[in-house]
């Protein structure tokens, strides 16, 4: 079903994009534009997460680097059930994580500096554990496309403001409707896209997310830190490529662009909510933890000290 979500999403991503091509060039802009979205659907599928990663700065690290890190990783990624993604850091203040890649196999988990700086070890492993059902829930691959893609439609959108719109249709007044409709709507229809894409895969990947890690209070105590930094704290490589916002746990945009007219995520005081009922109900014996495929010691880093990180 993921599958046939993403080819759908694809479909539809490339009919806005060959939308966009004609009011830039007519018919030919428009088949023009099939041709670089049929290669970029390969390209997406293929190295999506790479051009995502590497539009965030983002370094892999390893056991030697930072040990404790990509320890905690490894176990929750045991308690899930998945195999052992490649783990990236981004150097950047703003506390934020995301998840990427097109299979489970093949999957990436990024943190910023500024997550292992401001974030508990517990608050650490409810956001890694979130990020981990993303990757169980096969969500990378369809989030992670639509960044690429949605990324190519507001960029291409914003080149066609340089054209002026059809200047071989024959009605000028057309043209320039075109015109104010290419640059103002498709954004717009793709941020459309990622948020309806991420609002109903948040509130899935919390509640996977708490019950990997055990605790769901760690994870909703994150997202309050998450959320105020966010808001004070700029992320500079998000605001460059504002598509691939809806891609982090928290929204990383500051607000203060277009861009954030449609958030990309759900409230985080009502992800909070839903986390703590989540704790109520699991204190009282009505919820488990995931079944996983490996088995490991239940949540030792709540008995190791905060840092360092490696």
């Amino acid at each position: 079903m993921n599958y046939f979500r993403t080819a759908m999403l694809l479909a539809g991503l490339t009919a806005l994009f060959m939308g966009v091509g004609y009011l830039i060039g007519g018919q030919g802009g428009a088949m023009i534009a099939f041709f670089v979205a049929a290669a970029m659907n390969l390209i997406s599928y293929w190295n999506a997460d790479r051009l995502v990663l590497s539009m965030h700065g983002a370094q892999e690290i390893d056991a030697v680097s930072a040990p404790d890190l990509v320890a905690l990783v490894r176990e929750l990624a045991g308690r899930a059930g998945l195999p052992m993604p490649r783990v990236y850091l981004m150097d950047n203040p703003q506390p934020n994580a995301f998840a990427t890649g097109r299979n489970p196999q093949h999957a990436a988990v990024a943190v910023t500096s500024g997550l292992l700086q401001r974030m508990s070890r517990e608050e650490l492993a409810g956001v890694l554990a979130h990020e981990l059902a993303h990757i169980r829930n096969h969500d990378t691959l369809i989030m992670t496309i639509t960044a690429t893609i949605a990324g190519a439609i507001s960029m291409l959108a914003q080149f066609g403001m340089f054209f002026g719109g059809n200047r071989d249709n024959n009605n000028g007044g057309t043209g320039l409707l075109g015109t104010l409709a290419m640059v103002i709507l498709a954004p717009i229809a793709a941020m459309l896209v990622q948020m309806a894409i991420s609002r109903t895969r948040e509130y899935a990947a919390d509640d996977m997310g708490a019950r990997i890690a055990g605790r769901p209070e760690w994870l909703a105590s994150a997202l309050a830190k998450l959320d105020a930094a966010a808001h004070a704290i700029p992320n500079n490589d998000a605001e460059r490529n504002p598509a691939t916002a809806h891609l982090f746990i928290v929204n990383p945009l500051s607000g203060q662009r277009m861009d954030n007219l449609f958030s990309t995520h759900p409230a985080t005081e009502n992800r909070i909510a839903a986390l703590q009922q989540l704790a109520s109900e699991m204190n009282q014996g009505g919820i488990t933890a995931p079944r996983t495929t490996q088995r490991t010691p239940a949540g030792p880093w709540s008995r190791r000290p905060a840092g360092p990180w490696g």
